[in-house]
């Protein structure tokens, strides 16, 4: 889908606000209500907006912790990928998983409570996993930027 000056202005305020009227979002846009709805719709079946959330504060749900896990694996084949990525799924804690080139097979994010939490997902997750023959984690000290929005061009 090519994206229009209008559609850009759509995502990148419902990026900011995805809760936003519609009637809000075609003043700021300038468009009519019934387009902006009209091109809203577009954008979310043409799979450009992926669904809607709300983004929690990760400390005052009491997970303010983040670590970066690396992990390899024994074997890089289809059957052991499929397994890691099948368990890492139901892991409530990584929030995030990439499949990396490099030294490591996988990256993951984790939240934690405290430096216990992490010992206990390591524990009884993170090395339970199918496959896994190395995990190197490095704990997050602040936060420096975390952004939820993508950039358009």
């Amino acid at each position: 889908m090519k994206l229009d000056r209008f559609d850009k202005k759509i995502l990148e305020a419902l990026q900011q606000d995805g809760r936003i009227s519609n009637v809000q979002l075609a003043g700021l846009v300038n468009l009519s209500e019934s387009a902006c709805h009209r091109r809203v719709r577009a954008l979310e079946e043409s799979g450009m907006i992926d669904r809607y959330a709300a983004l929690l504060s990760q400390s005052k749900v009491g997970l303010p912790g983040n670590v970066f896990v690396n992990i390899g694996l024994h074997r890089e084949v289809e059957a052991d990928l499929t397994a890691f990525e099948d368990a890492v799924r139901e892991v409530p804690e990584v929030m995030e998983c990439y499949l990396m080139s490099g030294e490591f097979d996988y990256l993951l994010r984790v939240v934690v409570s405290d430096m216990a939490d992490f010992e206990r997902i390591h524990k009884e997750s993170l090395t339970r996993l199918p496959g896994v023959s190395r995990v190197n984690s490095s704990f997050g000290i602040r936060t420096v930027q975390r952004k939820t929005e993508l950039p358009l061009r």
